[in-house]
Order: structure tokens, then sequence, then C-alpha cells
């Protein structure tokens, strides 16, 4: 759940696969310097943010929390996006890149201030949270939500730029304005986007947490908006309170949809948050998890959940066939202490995903 970073604020003030992989997460032993946050319990692939004393703390190459992956093809940088920190760029979407995939440093937000009218829209937000990236036709789409804690009045933007690289001069992040909306009396909640193409070519957009669960809208291609009038179909549900449910995301492979979903609380040391799964061979549904439970049920299969110290893995995105999630662990406290872990997906021979 995105809510939950904004007691941050309060707190604190605030070449195939497998050979590329190996390849870009190896990195030599002398990148382990004094200022590289080396986690001491990494939960998946070897990975470092750069975090020198004269920045701030959750400006660190790892601190991301709802990460956003976008893995780079060969020769290409890797960036990630992340919910924004009320100290740092007005609680903008944070952005990160690396040249390998291991080495992680801050690069800054996609704005110095949130766009007036999303501060008019939705009194009292602080930050932006739980971002989305996605590339078609040479456009990358950045789609991120604004609330506030405990309440569905809420909106998710938009925002395109031509690169993802800050040197390049055609570099800009132009705003596009509110996609969706949620409001009170709605029966879902308007944060948490994920976009996916089908096979036709039309593009989607699943949003949700708590209320009535996962939820899914057509977008108008290219533009990036939601199609005026669009049905809201309903993907997953729980069915018992609080409904515990969020951060859609969806990939494809081999004729399925896999939906992504975090389950129940966020964003603390020792919470129960998870990872689970539900495929469909339609990409609106319905989704159903391993043991055939329709997600619309309560089903979903867990693949990431308590790992000894690691707790609170959730807010989850998938590129290139890593799976990108944040987490918390007990050694290093305090609350909202949390890394970026990025792993690789594994395939049971019936289509089922898992982590190692």
């Amino acid at each position: 759940m995105r809510p939950p970073l904004i007691r941050i604020a309060a707190a604190l003030t605030a070449a195939a696969l497998a050979t590329s992989l190996t390849t870009a997460l190896t990195g030599s032993a002398s990148a382990a310097r004094s200022d590289w946050d080396v986690p001491p319990n990494n939960p998946g692939l070897p990975v470092l943010g750069y975090q020198p004393d004269g920045i701030h703390p959750f400006a660190g190459g790892l601190r991301v929390h709802d990460p956003a992956l976008y893995r780079g093809g060969d020769g290409e940088d890797w960036y990630v996006f992340g919910t924004g920190h009320a100290e740092l760029g007005d609680g903008n979407i944070q952005i990160r890149s690396s040249p390998n995939g291991r080495h992680w440093t801050y690069t800054g937000t996609v704005w110095d201030a949130k766009p007036g009218w999303l501060t008019e829209r939705i009194p009292g937000v602080e930050t932006l949270w739980a971002p989305e990236i996605h590339h078609s036709d040479g456009t990358y789409y950045l789609y991120y939500s604004a609330s506030t804690f405990g309440s569905n009045r809420s909106l998710i933007a938009l925002a395109t730029n031509t690169t993802l690289d800050p040197d390049d001069p055609d570099h800009e992040w132009v705003d596009r304005g509110p996609v969706f909306e949620s409001f009170e009396g709605d029966p879902y909640n308007a944060i948490d986007p994920g976009v996916v193409e089908d096979a036709e070519g039309r593009h989607w957009m699943t949003f949700g947490s708590f209320w009535s669960g996962i939820r899914m809208v057509e977008l108008d291609w290219p533009g990036g908006g939601a199609v005026e009038g669009a049905e809201v179909l309903h993907l997953a549900d729980r069915r018992e309170p609080p409904n515990a449910i969020e951060a859609p995301h969806i990939t494809h492979r081999d004729g399925y949809h896999y939906l992504f979903v975090s389950l129940d609380h966020c964003c603390r040391v020792g919470s129960d948050y998870k990872v689970a799964v539900g495929r469909s061979a339609d990409v609106t549904g319905p989704y159903v998890d391993a043991d055939g439970v329709p997600l619309l049920e309560g089903g979903g299969t867990v693949i990431l959940a308590e790992e000894g110290t690691i707790t609170g893995s959730g807010g989850q995105s998938v590129s290139g066939g890593l799976l990108a999630y944040h987490y918390y662990d007990t050694d290093l406290g305090p609350d909202f202490d949390f890394r970026m872990a990025i792993r690789k997906l594994h395939w049971t021979a019936d289509g089922w995903p898992h982590v190692q």
C-alpha cells in the first residue's frame, strides 16, 4: 500500500537471459567502498547503492520504494523509478540509474516541484507514489499516483519523455495531466498503476489498493489517457476486510498474462507484505492462481514472503525477466529503512513463476 509512505515524511520529516544477467550483475569487489550501501542480507541478485556522506540518506542508490524497473538492453543504462520523499524534489517521483544493473545511483526527481493542478485536485498531497514506466514507439510513459493516506480521493497521472538519459539534450519530462481518478464513494482507489499491451496492440492500465481490490481500464493509445467512458474491470479481490491487495503489475509470457500483486500490509519492519501471482489467457481475466482459485475469490500464489530477517517485500514490477521490489530488513532497522531487491524470475514446467 502506497499511503503508508506518507508516514515516512512524518516520521523523518522524511547472450541468453542467464548469460547477460550474470555479466550485468557481476562487479568488482573494489566497488564495495565506504560510499556504497551494501545490504547485509541481500535477498536477490547483488546490488549496491551509491551513498556518499554528503547527500540525504533517502537519496541512496538502493532507497527505492515501489520500484518501477526499466532494464536496459546491451550497452544501455538501466533505470528505476520510485515513490517520492517529502524532503527530495518536493516529493516527486525519484529516479535512479545503473550502467550494469548492479551499481545504482540516485539521479534526481522527475520535476523540482509538483504540478500546480495536481496539488489543487488532491489537497494535502506530499509525495507522489508507485510509478510505472512503459516504453512504446519511442516514447517513455511514466504513470504515477497522487493521494493521501487512508483516502480514495486519488488520481493517476502521466508524464512522457523521448529518452531516459538525463544527459540527452532532448530529455524532458512533459506533464500530460490526469489519466484516471477516484472520488469518495467510489468502490476503488486510483493508485498503483501498471500498464500492459495485449497481443492486439491495445493498452490497459491496472490499478487499485484495498477498497474493492484490483481494477483495470483501457487506455487511449498513443495518448496514454483512459478511454472515455471505459468500463472499470475487476481483476482481483480478497473478499474480506480490509481487502489488503494492491500494486498490480501484468507481464506476458508464453500465451498467458501474469498478474503480480502485493498482499497484506506494507511499509514497516516486520510487516506481512508479500508478492502473489495469478494468470489468465486474456489480459482482462479471469485470473486464477496455481491451484485454480480465482483471484476475484481471494486466490493468489505467493512467490515472495518473509525470509529470515527480510520482511515487507512488495511494490513489485517486472522488466526483462527480473522482478524488482522493496523490502525491509530487521538487521537494518529502524522502520522505513527499506531497500530495493532485484531477482530473476524462474519458471516451472507448467508455466508458473518463482524466485530462488
